[in-house]
């Protein structure tokens, strides 16, 4: 172990005494020998970030990848540490080492883009309901309860509570429980309304199907609404089949024509 690195714990079992190689470092230039104590001072403190990175190993991250974060933070504290503060390299390195973490799933965790204050919101709400949950038996807490004891607003919780599965994303393909031999998520998704279209089409020549002549309007809702043939509209109206048929054509162009003019740029 290298000079004034002390292999002797203090509050934890993974603790050393460096105060006195910290105070060794700072006055030491760079070069080979202040890499060494640096070095040293990192590893016998590691012990300490990787019981910090075991807090976190319930969320859903691999131990290895988060005991990696954690060392990152612990290199950054041992840089960032001045010793003549006074204040213990303990209590600066646990608050920074911890920060390293939670901007790693802040970061790279969460499958959806969530603002910083949504997920501050979140873990908020779920620690609120962790706790409740040793206290309120038999039924889950309800949105006032988590309100009241985390002092959050009703709509901050509801927000909260949206946010918790906005952690991870399902797979349109994974399987969703109910239905004979189960179905997936994509299932249950569905598709694009072709009478949407046509209601957008009705409603661009609503307008200008009112401004034809009465004769007109009646023959267009007796071949397109009524379903009659052009024989049988020339029945009811005494006309020939073939003036029907030039009425429809002529009115359809004419429709057709302003509705362009209409939505031309």
């Amino acid at each position: 172990m290298p000079t004034h690195v002390s292999a002797r714990h203090r509050p934890h079992n993974d603790s050393p005494d460096t105060a006195e190689a910290f105070r060794e470092l700072a006055a030491l230039p760079p070069g080979q020998r202040r890499d060494t104590l640096r070095d040293g001072i990192v590893e016998a403190w590691l012990p300490m970030a990787h019981r910090i990175a075991c807090r976190f190993r319930s969320r859903g991250e691999n131990l290895d990848d988060l005991r990696q974060v954690a060392a990152l933070g612990l290199v950054k504290a041992v840089d960032r540490y001045d010793p003549e503060r006074g204040k213990a390299f303990e209590s600066y390195a646990v608050p920074t080492i911890t920060g390293e973490i939670k901007r790693h799933f802040r970061d790279h965790m969460w499958t959806l883009h969530v603002p910083r204050r949504v997920q501050d919101l979140r873990n908020r709400v779920r620690f609120a309901g962790q706790d409740l949950a040793q206290t309120v038996s038999g039924r889950r807490p309800t949105v006032a309860d988590i309100a009241q004891h985390a002092n959050m607003t009703e709509e901050e919780v509801r927000i909260g509570l949206e946010a918790l599965d906005s952690f991870t994303a399902l797979s349109l393909d994974a399987d969703l429980p109910g239905g004979e031999g189960g179905y997936s998520l994509i299932d249950a998704l569905g598709s694009p309304d072709p009478a949407l279209d046509m209601v957008v089409d009705r409603e661009a020549v609503k307008h200008r199907l009112a401004a034809l002549p009465e004769r007109e309007r009646a023959i267009l809702y007796m071949r397109f609404f009524g379903d009659m043939t052009q024989s049988r509209i020339a029945e009811q109206l005494g006309i020939s089949q073939m003036h029907v048929s030039r009425l429809i054509s002529r009115c359809c162009g004419r429709v057709r024509e302003q509705v362009m003019k209409d939505v031309a740029p």
